[in-house]
This record gives C-alpha cells, structure tokens and sequence, in this order.
C-alpha cells in the first residue's frame, strides 16, 4: 500500500465530512472503514428485519457497568451510525456552548463559542443539504444563512397535530432534515428514521460527505478495513496505524491521523494502543480517555385518540423547543421534543409485549414523539476495556429533567385533544448520542484535543467524532460533529499545508 498524507479512522460523519473538506488539497487520504457499504437488499425496508430480527446490528458484546454482556446498537458500515440516523441536521443553541445550569448539575461550557461556529454550522448545511425553515423556534441561535432548501413538508395528521400544538400555546418548528423525501419514498413506503438508507435518500455521511471526497483520486476508501491499534514513536508523533483486512495485518504510516470511529470505538482504540512509554493509552495523558460518557436520556412518547387514524407514512417533520432552555421548578432546561419516524405495528410489536394486533391498532391511531433531555458530563461514566472487551459503564445523570419534560409533554398532549398518551424510556443498550469520551478542552491536563480536535499529547493526531463534545446538549449532534470537521480541516489546511 502505497503511504499516504493522512489517514482517517472511520467514515462516519466526522471522517467522511473532514476526508471531504481536505480532498481538495490533493494529498493522499486514506479512509480506513472497518464495515462494507449497505447492499440494498429486501430486509432495509422490513420493520420485522431491522427491529425484531436485529438483521444489522453487529455480532458483538460489550459489557456494561456490572460487567454483564449487551449487544450494542452501533452499526459498522460505510458512512457508520449516519447510515440508520434520523438525518436531524440542527445546531445546537447558542447557550449550549456556555455553562448552564440544570436540575442535576451545571455545564462545563466549552472552550468555543456559538459565533466561532457559527460559519461552519452554515457550511455544514450546505454541503448537507439541509432542509429547514427559519423563524419558527423561539430558541433558534442567530445564523449568517438561510436554509438553501424548504422544509420535508407535513403529512396532513402531522399538519393538524401541529396546529393541535400550537392552539394551547406551544411553537412547534420544522425540523431541519438532511432527507430527499421523493428519493426515499420511491423505494419504499417506510419512515426513515433507524431504517438504513440504502437509495440515497438521506444525506448521510456516505451519500454526501464521503460521495464528495471520492470524487477526487486522491482519496481512497479502505473497506473491511479495521485499525487495530496506534503506534507512537519515541517523540511522541503518531507513527502508525495497525490495519486489519481480512485477517491480515500490516502498519500504515502517514505524517497525520485522524481518529473518526465514535465516542466508543474511538476512546477504545486509544486505551487499547497503551504502552510502556503511554501506559494510560495514547492521547490519555490527562487521564481523560474514556471518561464523560453521555448519551442522551430519551422516551418514546405516543399520544393517541381512539377515533382518530394517523395515516402518516414518515411522520418525522416537526420539533417543539419550548421546554429547551426552562420549563424546570427554577426555571432549569428541560430538553427538545421531536417526532419520531412513523412506528408501526410491527415495529410496536418488536420493542415492546404487546400482541401484533394490539400494537397494530395503536401504531394506527398514535402520533409518536421522541422526549430528549440533556446528559451531564461525569469522569465516572467512562469507556474502558476489560479482557480486550469494551466495557461501558453509563452513569446516568439529570434523569429528574427528564422525567419533568415527559411529564410536561403528556399534559400538553391530553390538552391538544390526545387523551390516551403512552411513554417508554429508552434503555441503557440504545445508543442515543453517544459523545464525550475524548473531550475538548483548552488545558491538557483535564482534556483530550483542543479547540480544533487536535490531540494535546500527540501533535500529528486528531479526534474528529462525537467523542469530542464537551456536554451533550438536548439536541442531534450530527451537524455539531460535521461542523467541527469542517473547522479542524480549515486549521490542518492553515497549519499543516501551509505554502
């Protein structure tokens, strides 16, 4: 194999994203995915398949924190969890990126604010294409652009539920989508939200980040390719990367090295690439690899009237935001409300006991919203390895929010004309937004990377995933990660090309 410029970890949509940002420069990229690319086969349109069959979920365990074995929902295939998200592409709110104060705890702020962001947030919109509507949201941050493309219109049940939400006095607002809803419903008549784009119906980090850096033969993708390990030499700079492809290994060395495998998988490979001169694994001189786990703390709720049918096909185009920064007893944030992809029978039927027939006839009469509320960063809730097994050890925090905002959401719901409403937590084994294993920060010895991702210890090397973020706030981060791509890209094209 030919020695490239940079090698990227992962194609997801920090790795896709920054491959396509320096793809322009002309230097040799390699793109190491330990997945293969979603063949479109009969089983991404089946409900049974995807959520009672688990057809692509991986053949893996990791242990949670009493070291008992799950099997987690992290996908491996080109363009990673992006393949099956639910292509929200929103900014977080301008307040996210200071300290704030919630019922379990305050935020520590990060080292960046919401302006220095604020262009690459738009950038990241447009090579996402995003779809969306300003004006709506009352906590909507300021931005230097419009959206370049209207909302995914409503069906007509999910027009009226938002005039349902606004008549008792919410402000419900487009949800803004990285979806091409013609595209997607001409190969199938499913949601797409967890269901795995394999038309191009989502821009994903496959379809869009990825698509845009093969363009250029400068780049080129390594699939059922995983890195095993990273090697450090003896000043420090990263020396290597151990690659693994089809049982055979090999060292690929470049001057740079983009980790992009997410929050797990990245922190795992640093911790697992320990060696006498770096016992706490790579990067980890802080000792804060692994640590400030978050993952969002999330319920499915399902407001239904027995005489009323939501005949929706993908449902998910609205979000309320009303509760994002108050609503607690003291006025403390309480998180964002969105609407699921449609939840059929069948999937009904999957996640929970019901009988086929009962769940059929909910899923027929019920509008279903996801309830979403902010994570707090805590150095206990950690990834780590045991054995050379993943252990993740999730320390729940700021569940009281939670709770209030469910509460909340019900009371509106019955007085919107919803009389019967359903909730659910999502459990431990659901990845919601996991992030916070490698966190930013300005001093090296309570933090991973600095403000452009780049590793304090180890110069050559940079963390561009979810694993980054400081907090988690309330909303989808998958913007928030393709912008900080786009802002790490711009700093190695100033400090590593430079003339």
């Amino acid at each position: 194999m030919t020695a490239p410029d940079i090698v990227i970890i992962g194609s997801g949509m920090g790795g896709a994203t920054l491959a396509a940002a320096l793809a322009p420069t002309g230097r040799a990229i390699l793109i190491v995915e330990r997945g293969e690319r979603l063949a479109n086969t009969p089983e991404a349109r089946d409900a049974g398949a995807i959520f009672a069959r688990g057809h692509f979920r991986p053949r893996e365990e990791w242990l949670d924190g009493a070291g008992q074995p799950f099997n987690p929902g992290n996908y491996y295939y080109v363009g990673g969890n992006s393949k099956f998200y639910g292509a929200v592409l929103i900014r977080y709110r301008a307040e996210d990126f200071r300290p704030l104060r919630h019922i379990g705890g305050t935020t520590p702020g990060w080292p960046i604010s919401y302006a220095e962001m604020e262009p690459f947030y738009s950038a990241a919109e447009a090579l996402y294409r995003v779809r969306g509507c300003t004006g709506e949201d009352p906590t909507e941050p300021p931005r230097s652009q419009s959206y370049a493309y209207p909302p995914v219109p409503d069906e007509p049940d999910i027009a009226d539920f938002r005039r349902r939400l606004e008549a008792v006095g919410l402000h419900p607002a487009s949800l803004p989508l990285g979806v091409d809803i013609s595209r997607w419903l001409a190969s199938g008549q499913t949601p797409w939200d967890a269901f795995p784009d394999t038309c191009g119906g989502k821009m994903d980090a496959e379809t869009v980040g990825l698509a845009e850096a093969l363009k250029h033969p400068n780049v080129t993708l390594a699939s059922g390719t995983k890195a095993v390990r990273l090697e450090a030499g003896p000043d420090g700079r990263i020396a290597g990367v151990e690659i693994e492809t089809a049982g055979r290994r090999e060292v690929v060395r470049a001057p740079l090295v983009v980790l992009s495998a997410g929050a797990v998988q990245s922190a795992a490979l640093l911790l697992g690439s320990a060696t006498a001169a770096w016992p706490k694994g790579l990067a980890n001189a802080s000792d804060q690899v692994g640590r400030n786990f978050m993952n969002h703390n999330c319920s499915a709720v399902l407001a239904l009237h027995p005489l009323r049918r939501n005949r929706s096909v993908y449902e998910k185009t609205l979000m309320v935001n009303d509760f994002y920064l108050s609503g607690g007893p003291n006025g403390e944030p309480l998180g964002n409300i969105q609407l699921l992809g449609k939840i059929s029978g069948p999937i009904l039927a999957a996640v929970s006991s019901l009988p086929r027939p009962l769940a059929g006839w909910i899923a027929g009469r019920s509008i279903d919203l996801y309830a979403m509320s902010e994570d707090l960063p805590n150095p206990e809730s950690r990834v780590t390895l045991e054995g050379g097994r993943i252990r993740l050890d999730w320390k729940r925090s700021n569940w009281e929010a939670h709770l209030a905002l469910v509460a909340r959401l019900k009371g509106l719901l019955r007085r919107a004309g919803y009389p019967v409403v359903l909730s659910r937590p999502f459990d431990r084994r659901t990845p919601s937004h996991q992030c916070g294993t490698a966190r930013m920060g300005a001093d090296p010895a309570a933090s991973v990377v600095d403000s452009y991702c780049r590793s304090h210890d180890h110069r050559n090397l940079f963390v561009v995933d979810a694993s980054v973020l400081p907090t988690s706030a309330a909303v989808n981060p998958a913007l928030t990660v393709a912008a900080l791509a786009l802002r790490a890209a711009q700093h190695i094209r100033q400090t590593e090309f430079a003339a």
